[in-house]
């Protein structure tokens, strides 16, 4: 009978099926961090459990650790130095393997994953992180949960999970230069809703999503959380082989040769039924930038901001409260808005063809006066593989901050943040109020439009200064 993707690997994975018509799913990797992993491990040792196979569980220090360059247990985030010690502690009593502050491989989580080659197409992997969702680009099954269920996980290797529907987003034509993955999630959500991708599994596919480089795969699957769907996933191909042949925690030898071929049969038969689909042409996209409060709050960069009132009344609401706190108005032009400050980072858009891009737009340029502008590379890796490349020099010369890694601004949880009511053009993946900061407007975006913002100040196409 011919399956999907996801329908492969949930049957791969079932234990059973609960009487109350959950499922019981093996758990092969779970992944920790400082915030909500220290929680989980605190809680186990208080109750006297154990982690069952520690050797598949792997923790970050990445949420909650300040980004500058002298690094410390101490953060500006009341209590953050409690919780990276009780990780560290907990992490190193159950034997688990910690990429810790000073481990040239610390990064964020959903960074560090794939450049170690811990996911693997085929593979189950829950983090307490809503955005695991990230590692799907790699045709691995994966989705954020919350810390009680990450001590289920870390005890028996196992959920009880409800099986989402099914859906799949073409994305059909060719991206125009300028254009990324980041722009393709911004305008699936902008059409669909925030609530589009809600109780399904998502595939990615189309012409779009093949010529997309693995990281900006990456980009795509890490939002699909922001289109309520339990998890976004991409069926591996050669890219993926070639992406993970190597890392340190893929197969060698035999081991590596039995995993190319179990890979390559991983994907949707031609003839499987979603249980729905959703075809989005790419060939006429433009740059999208953010405009209110919720992802779903995007549009071109060449538009204007769109009218409050809809057929919805609810959605109205929502559009007016958003226009409100963004200080705008409908009509408003998206591109010329003056910014205060610029960010590059976070698990969306912090790799190195992130920096990359951004730096193509930097090279030769400077910020504009008063703009404060900020990169925080995704990784230790990451940041080293930019400075063997003089990616770092390009950024500090046109006037960026150039930090060491950590989630940093992409949430603001009482520590290092953005002023009150400034406004921000940001690669990361909400827009949601005081995200990054006390009432801080945030206007999210590709890497290549923050950079333009942050030259001329105000929010930018990017398109004309990559031409250049």
């Amino acid at each position: 009978m011919a399956a999907t993707l996801f329908d492969k690997l949930w049957q791969e994975h079932l234990v059973e099926t609960q009487p109350d018509g959950t499922d019981l799913i093996y758990i092969d990797r779970v992944f920790l961090h400082e915030r909500t992993g220290s929680i989980a491990l605190s809680s186990l040792q208080t109750d006297a459990r154990e982690v069952f196979y520690p050797q598949q569980v792997f923790c970050c220090m990445d949420h909650i650790v300040d980004t500058y360059p002298e690094r410390s247990d101490d953060t500006t985030m009341p209590s953050g130095r409690d919780f990276i010690v009780a990780t560290r502690e907990g992490a190193q009593a159950a034997g688990l393997t910690l990429f810790d502050l000073d481990d040239p491989r610390q990064g964020i989580v959903h960074v560090v994953s794939p450049e170690q080659g811990i996911v693997q197409p085929g593979a189950t992997l829950v983090c307490p992180d809503s955005h695991t969702c990230t590692q799907g680009a790699l045709g691995a099954l994966a989705w954020g949960i919350g810390s009680s269920e990450a001590e289920h996980a870390l005890v028996t290797k196992t959920l009880r999970v409800k099986k989402p529907s099914s859906m799949r987003v073409r994305f059909e034509g060719t991206l125009p230069v300028g254009v990324t993955a980041k722009d393709m999630i911004l305008r699936l959500i902008a059409s669909h809703g925030a609530s589009g991708g809600s109780g399904h599994a998502v595939e990615f596919a189309g012409e779009a999503v093949a010529a997309l480089s693995m990281e900006g795969r990456m980009t795509l699957c890490n939002m699909a959380v922001e289109f309520s769907a339990f998890t976004g996933i991409i069926a591996p191909d050669e890219k993926t082989i070639a992406y993970l042949e190597g890392r340190p925690y893929s197969p060698s030898g035999e081991f590596w040769d039995a995993a190319c071929e179990y890979w390559a049969g991983l994907h949707s038969d031609d003839t499987a039924e979603f249980d729905s689909e959703i075809v989005i042409d790419c060939s006429t996209l433009e740059p999208q930038v953010t405009w209110g409060t919720s992802p779903q709050h995007s549009g071109d960069i060449s538009a204007a901001v769109p009218a409050a009132e809809t057929d919805d009344p609810v959605d109205s609401a929502s559009r007016r409260k958003a226009l409100d706190y963004m200080a705008l108005q409908a009509g408003d032009a998206i591109a010329g808005q003056a910014i205060d400050c610029a960010f590059i980072g976070s698990c969306t858009n912090a790799r190195i063809s992130d920096l990359r891009l951004a730096a193509q737009v930097l090279a030769g340029r400077k910020v504009k006066e008063g703009i404060r502008a900020i990169c925080v590379p995704g990784s230790m890796l990451v940041k080293a593989a930019a400075e063997a490349e003089g990616l770092d020099k390009v950024f500090r010369d046109a006037g960026f901050e150039w930090r060491a890694s950590g989630c940093s601004m992409c949430f603001f949880a009482g520590g290092e943040h953005f002023g009150f009511q400034q406004r921000v053009v940001s690669t990361t993946n909400r827009n949601f109020e005081s995200r990054q900061g006390p009432q801080t407007r945030t206007h999210l975006a590709s890497p290549a439009t923050v950079a333009a913002s942050a030259v001329t100040g105000v929010i930018t196409d990017p398109r004309e200064m990559l031409a250049g």
